[in-house]
């Protein structure tokens, strides 16, 4: 255990712990996650990562990669992996030495929709699903980034184990649950973020700021968009969004059925210029039906953005209760109606995105990181506990 540290202005005496952070898949939520965590905590945190491709060779071996990378494990207080690892692989060549470890799940394999134009569609991932199941199994402290995906884990666990011919360990959930935590993640906003900058006089700005793959449901997106055209309602359209080697068919075809309306096609180069396209914005629309937080919506939301979000996944949990009758559509034709609606009378909701963006305010990493750094205190003052073992007790 490292040197003491007071933290004004109560004068509490906190402890400075030393952690090795592993992140097998280094790029996207996962890298603005390890990094946002490292550079908040008021604990020392080295990070070792893997590039963010190939993740199921990722789940499979990163094991092995991070035993030779880490060095000398013994150094360290704790431990912080990810879902994309088997951390129970990683457990057993460390060897009982190995310091307390908490996994934190981005998403889950139990949970994530299959690519229906993928190779074999939903075949041979109950594999992937096992290794998740089995690293919460591992770990001494879960965390989930919210209680949507904490609880559909735990139902996709119970759901795995019935599967299995017989001798079934019907404890297993139970157990994962009596570590599991929810903690959101915190959130990068610029300093500067109440100095949002809308352009008046100017058809509205909806913002498309997500991943450009099937999970996302771009093609419900761009339906939508085509309805409100059909309206001869006017509206601009930022594309913006994580990189890809090849450009998504259905975003090909929107590039030319919306040539007139799209403003920025694309990744934004930096981090200044994405913000300043959201600072833009007017509107963030998701039709994702894989979203277990949503930065990328709270994002845009803290910059002024009045979002629209499919009434399901964490965004109910996510977003004000009082605001999702405004919010919040059900399915495709209230998508239609409410973006029109936002579209035509836009100014009406300025007050809105104003409460909305103070809001997720609570998200910021300045916030959130001390629900981190006292969930890193409790993994190593509780220390290893054997897999089972209170559990098992009970029983």
């Amino acid at each position: 255990m490292r040197g003491a540290i007071t933290g004004a202005p109560t004068g509490k005496v906190w402890f400075k712990l030393k952690f090795l952070f592993i992140e097998s898949f280094f790029g996207g939520s996962h890298r603005d996650f390890a990094l946002g965590l490292t550079n908040s905590s008021r604990h020392e945190i080295e990070l070792v990562t893997l590039p963010a491709q190939y993740w199921r060779w990722r789940m499979r071996g990163a094991a092995m990669l991070f035993l030779k990378m880490a060095g000398n494990l013994s150094q360290y207080d704790g431990i912080i992996a990810t879902d994309m690892m088997n951390l129970s692989d990683f457990m057993a060549m460390a060897g009982p030495d190995l310091p307390p470890v908490l996994v934190y799940f981005h998403e889950n394999q139990l949970c994530y929709p299959a690519n229906p134009e993928g190779a074999n569609p939903g075949g041979g991932m109950e594999q992937y699903g096992f290794i998740n199941m089995t690293t919460a199994l591992s770990a001494d402290q879960v965390v989930f980034n919210s209680r949507f995906q904490m609880e559909g884990f735990l139902s996709g666990v119970d759901r795995l184990i019935s599967t299995m011919p017989d001798l079934n360990p019907s404890w297993v959930g139970k157990t994962i649950r009596s570590k599991s935590e929810v903690i959101y993640p915190g959130c990068r906003f610029p300093a500067i973020a109440s100095e949002i900058r809308k352009q008046d006089g100017l058809a509205p700005l909806i913002v498309w700021n997500h991943r450009w793959e099937y999970d996302k449901q771009p093609d419900r997106f761009f339906r939508a968009l085509e309805k409100i055209k059909e309206r001869g309602i006017p509206f601009r359209l930022a594309l913006l969004g994580e990189g890809v080697s090849r450009v998504p068919k259905a975003f090909l075809a929107a590039r030319e059925t919306f040539r007139e309306e799209i403003e920025v096609f694309g990744y934004a180069p930096s981090r200044e210029e994405y913000y300043d396209w959201l600072r833009k914005g007017d509107i963030v629309v998701s039709t994702a039906i894989q979203e277990n937080f949503g930065i990328s919506v709270v994002e845009a939301v803290r910059m002024g953005c009045i979002p629209l979000l499919p009434d399901r996944l964490a965004y109910p949990e996510v977003m004000p209760e009082e605001h999702h009758g405004r919010i919040l559509y059900r399915d495709q034709k209230d998508l239609v109606d409410k973006l029109a609606d936002l579209l035509l009378h836009c100014g009406r909701y300025a007050g809105v995105a104003g409460t909305l963006s103070q809001a997720m305010e609570c998200y910021s990493w300045d916030r959130a990181v001390e629900q981190y750094d006292r969930k890193l205190d409790r993994l190593v003052a509780d220390g290893r506990t054997a897999m089972g073992q209170k559990f098992l007790k009970e029983d």
